[in-house]
């Protein structure tokens, strides 16, 4: 018998899970992708969509967790982290080192990227500004 914190074979295809609005930022939406309930709790991931043109972005945060990357699959983000803006584009993966600060300030309308963190649970942090922030790229 497998004991609880063993992780489960999950396969979830598109139609599964839906997008949802309802996650970390209102102007994105979400699509789970069922590792958080195989892994129990272990590691999350998800879609994450934009839903909204970016007008003052994520604000400046970091995150508490052990490991979190970015696969940046349609489109495109401006990013600043500590104060080094950052262009991620479509193809483009971004391992986040934990702790560190940052603020998604700008983004095309159709991006779209797979993010992975362990774990499912981590916490968001609000942090004073490193820097002054870009404005964003209006959408046409």
């Amino acid at each position: 018998m497998l004991e609880k914190t063993a992780t489960r074979f999950s396969h979830v295809k598109p139609g599964d899970t839906p997008w949802r609005s309802d996650g970390l930022r209102d102007f994105f939406q979400y699509r789970d992708l069922g590792v958080a309930e195989a892994t129990h709790g272990k590691v999350i991931a998800h879609l994450v969509r934009a839903n909204q043109a970016p007008e003052q972005g994520t604000g400046w945060h970091r995150h508490e967790a052990q490991f979190q990357i970015v696969l940046m699959l349609k489109g495109w983000a401006r990013f600043m982290y500590e104060d080094q803006e950052t262009l991620v584009e479509a193809g483009d993966c971004v391992h986040q080192r934990p702790g560190i600060r940052h603020y998604l300030f700008d983004y095309s309308a159709d991006m779209e990227y797979l993010e992975i963190v362990s774990p499912a649970d981590f916490g968001t942090v609000d942090v004073d500004a490193v820097c002054a922030i870009p404005p964003p790229t209006p959408w046409r």
